[in-house]
């Protein structure tokens, strides 16, 4: 069958959308694993799915899908591109648009200025939200990782924004050892379903520079979710002040957490590369 799809992207975070109230179509993980081949396939960091709504008071039912095939609870960038997905292929003509994840109820809406904000509930940083291994909720928890002889403790912040986080303050963003600290943090045991990692430099109270080492992905251009779990873990150690700007390699995004009882929320643009049609095998 023929899949039609648009390939968007936030901040260079890009995705495959998919509309599956028009068409219908039962996705595989080798399927998607093909499809996010940059060299054989359409490429891309996340398949995301527009799927109708089990609970009647939502609009849609918002599904995340990494390249390795794995289905995960929320994604902030693709959350943007999704709010303008669905008005672009005029599945809806509202500007707020309330959807159901995996991880929890999100309601999207589309600015006057095509900037999308995104609500993304409040943080959680009990060890359970996650699931991470540890004795009672603190700002930071030290983690051992690395083989024996060679291994090193870090202090991390670990937060639910929907899926796990945990953040890591560096010196410099730019030279922070993503590519080995990030599969070694993203696949500890004690983070039972794995996890997205953040390597937050403090530029300032109201700015940071932020790397994100994604779960199933590696890392990315840009993470939406992962700019909530570095603003509200450096906002609850002291570091930060509400609203902060973060500076990721794709760009640059605005979360604000102004108390610990309100929920974060982001906004940041969401842009359309191109439409497609792809023979699903």
């Amino acid at each position: 069958m023929l899949l039609h799809f648009t390939k968007m992207h936030g901040l260079g975070n890009d995705f495959m959308m998919v509309d599956l109230v028009t068409q219908r179509a039962r996705l595989q993980a080798g399927q998607i694993r093909a499809l996010a081949e940059r060299r054989f396939g359409i490429g891309f960091d996340q398949l995301l799915t527009v799927e109708p709504p089990r609970n009647p008071d939502m609009d849609f039912r918002y599904r995340i899908y990494n390249a390795d095939g794995s289905e995960v609870e929320s994604c902030g960038n693709g959350a943007r591109c999704f709010a303008r997905f669905v008005r672009d292929q005029r599945l809806t003509h509202k500007r707020e648009i309330r959807v159901e994840t995996a991880g929890g109820p999100l309601t999207l809406v589309v600015q006057h200025d095509g900037q999308v904000r995104v609500d993304m509930g409040r943080p959680r940083f009990t060890p359970a939200a996650l699931p991470f291994d540890a004795e009672g909720d603190r700002p930071l928890h030290a983690l051992k990782v690395g083989p024996e002889g060679s291994s090193e403790t870090l202090e991390l912040g670990v937060v639910s924004v929907g899926n796990p986080h945990a953040v890591l303050q560096v010196a410099k963003a730019k030279s922070a050892p993503v590519a080995r600290l990030g599969p070694l943090i993203a696949n500890h045991p004690r983070f039972a379903r794995r996890t997205n990692v953040g390597f937050m430099e403090v530029v300032a109270p109201e700015r940071i520079c932020l790397r994100v080492f994604e779960r199933g992905v590696g890392e990315t251009l840009a993470c939406g979710t992962g700019a909530c779990a570095a603003v509200a873990t450096g906002i609850r150690q002291g570091l930060l002040k509400s609203p902060v700007r973060v500076a990721l390699p794709g760009g640059e995004l605005t979360v604000e957490w102004p108390d610990p009882e309100a929920p974060l929320t982001m906004v940041g643009p969401a842009e359309r590369v191109f439409d497609g049609r792809v023979a699903l095998s």
